[in-house]
């Protein structure tokens, strides 16, 4: 079985800088917005849907970031071929609230704090995704090839 999800790194400009999202997941690890697709929609749906109900923000898709592709096991499907694709998102509106059903909380960082924070506290498949939405975005992030 095959599981397509998508979601994003989230930025915006304040008179403070650039500033990234990142969300806490429910498990307590950094992590991003994202979601399963649902029928009908194009994977860029999906990602602009799934960060608005996580993170209350509305936004646009500057450019695709990459995708993760890895299998786990369902206890009724059996064996998932997940693929997650994310994109740099810029925010264009909304307001930042965690969906408390799905995460325990959202915040903005520093491109430099958001990456010490993954790199501490994320899911290591995640660090090639917000490093090359940092590169996207002109910033180059230590540790990472």
């Amino acid at each position: 079985m095959k599981e397509i999800s998508a979601g994003g790194v989230v930025y915006r400009t304040t008179e403070a800088g650039l500033q990234i999202q990142l969300i806490q997941d429910r498990y307590g690890k950094i992590s991003l917005p994202k979601g399963k697709m649902e029928h009908g929609e194009t994977v860029e749906q999906t990602a602009l849907r799934e960060i608005k109900e996580e993170t209350g923000l509305t936004g646009r898709i500057v450019a695709p970031v990459d995708q993760i592709k890895y299998r786990y096991r369902d206890d009724f499907k059996g064996p998932v071929d997940k693929e997650v694709h994310y994109y740099l998102v810029e925010a264009t509106g909304g307001e930042l609230q965690a969906q408390v059903e799905e995460i325990r909380g959202v915040e903005w960082f520093t491109p430099e704090e958001a990456w010490r924070r993954q790199r501490q506290s994320g899911y290591d498949n995640n660090d090639r995704i917000l490093a090359g939405a940092l590169k996207l975005l002109g910033i180059e992030v230590e540790g990472h090839a």
